[in-house]
């Protein structure tokens, strides 16, 4: 009774958490292709493991052939030797010889060793995978132990984690032994066991946190319907009610700002904004863009942009430090933001409107205008006589009354365009949603 190789699969089923079934198939394969090796690959093999008895019974089996054709003594059996052992035995028959395992000899019992603790190894990296495929976007804390070309290596107690260097937060600093939380972003199947990717800076990251300090997000009654993050500085992060009576903002908030605290403290200090999402474009931009006011927006649908029009004194509030607001709101909306003071605006429309007038005068549309290479009234004032009635058909008379608009119209324009050249700086930032 081998009742040591008994509690040694119990053993290891426990410590490892392995299945035990699998080990016993395991220890079965390894037993059968250890004889093999010792004796011959054409052996027809049987391995049994007794759970009773904690023993391991191996069994040959030939085929009963005629006296003088045996071919083959690995797998055929004379019928007279056969007899010895059956006498009812016939031809064509299954026989079944016990090895004795002390037959394989120290190394196929090494061999044995070797492929045991492999196909261990490779079963344990198999649980771990799965685990862990099924965990992607759940937050997990570990212990970080050593850095590994600007990553994180970071010990989650049954496998390592990596955390790359452009998932970190940028500026957020990690020392050895340090205990590091983060989101797990994929799993993925490499040679030397499955590898964790683990991510900071991940917008999912925060979804992840948002889920688990603020109950109505669990539940459902408060929907994230997106993120946007500078990680480490700011984000913005739109929320919808699904319940009347339940007032998003002040759920993700909390009492005296109590839960979003938690989650700014865990983020390091990152400014996070609380946007109320909205299926009309217009006032979710305009939500999105806070804190500054907005006066009024333009949408082009074709060009999935937004003109955004702001007071002058609101146009920095509205672009924030280095554009991030600005920035921010446009990869929230998924739409190219441009935004545009009021003063602005209105001098440069005040620009187009002048070729408007021009082109009504001389009784052509503003689009033949500018697809004849007349973006200005300036380029209308240098062109001949000849070229205006070659390029737009225009009549003598049509041209003269052109020329009567542009002369009046050209100073009020160009003092509209130095006012609007000397606030270039200040008068309009773009920002893309897909950035």
């Amino acid at each position: 009774m081998n009742l040591e190789l008994k509690k040694a699969i119990d053993q290891i089923s426990k410590d490892k958490g392995l299945d035990r079934d699998m080990l016993i198939d395991t220890l079965e394969e390894a037993v059968r292709t250890s004889v093999l090796r010792r004796f011959s690959e054409d052996m027809d093999v049987e391995v049994t493991y007794n759970d009773e008895t904690g023993d391991i019974e191996v069994y040959q089996f030939k085929i009963v052939v005629e006296d003088g054709d045996v071919a083959n003594e690995d797998t055929q059996i004379a019928l007279a030797e056969a007899r010895e052992h059956d006498p009812s035995v016939q031809l064509d028959d299954e026989m079944g010889f016990k090895v004795q395992i002390a037959d394989l000899g120290r190394i196929a019992a090494q061999s044995a060793k070797q492929v045991i603790i492999q196909r261990m190894r490779d079963a344990e990296q198999e649980i771990i995978y799965e685990e862990y495929r099924d965990r992607v976007g759940e937050i997990v804390s570990g212990i970080a132990q050593r850095r590994d070309k600007g990553n994180w290596i970071i010990n989650l107690g049954r496998t390592e984690a990596v955390l790359p260097r452009d998932e970190q937060i940028p500026r957020e600093h990690y020392k050895r032994s340090e205990r590091v939380q983060a989101i797990i972003i994929d799993v993925r199947k490499e040679g030397r066991g499955p590898q964790v990717v683990i991510s900071r800076s991940h917008r999912d990251y925060m979804a992840a946190l948002f889920k688990r300090e603020v109950p109505e997000v669990d539940d459902g009654v408060v929907q994230i319907m997106g993120i946007a993050r500078d990680p480490g500085m700011r984000a913005k992060v739109a929320v919808l009610s699904r319940e009347r009576d339940v007032d998003p903002v002040g759920a993700c908030v909390g009492v005296r700002g109590s839960r979003i605290q938690n989650i700014v403290q865990e983020l390091h200090g990152e400014r996070i904004d609380i946007v109320v999402w909205s299926p009309d474009i217009a006032t979710y931009a305009r939500n999105a863009l806070a804190p500054a006011m907005v006066s009024r927006i333009v949408v082009d649908e074709e060009e999935n942009l937004l003109e955004v029009i702001v007071p002058d004194d609101q146009l920095t509030l509205a672009i924030g430090r280095k554009g991030q607001n600005v920035k921010l709101a446009a990869q929230l909306l998924g739409w190219k933001v441009d935004i545009f003071t009021e003063s602005r605006y209105n001098e440069a429309n005040a620009v187009g409107h002048g070729l408007e007038q021009v082109a009504s005068v001389a009784e052509v549309s503003l689009e033949t205008l500018l697809d004849a290479g007349y973006a200005s009234l300036a380029s209308l004032r240098e062109a001949s006589n000849e070229e205006l009635s070659e390029k737009l058909g225009l009549s003598d008379s049509r041209i003269s009354n052109l020329r009567q608009a542009i002369n009046f119209l050209s100073p009020i324009v160009e003092n509209v365009e130095e006012d609007i050249q000397g606030s270039e700086e200040g008068g309009a930032e773009s920002a893309d949603g897909n950035e």
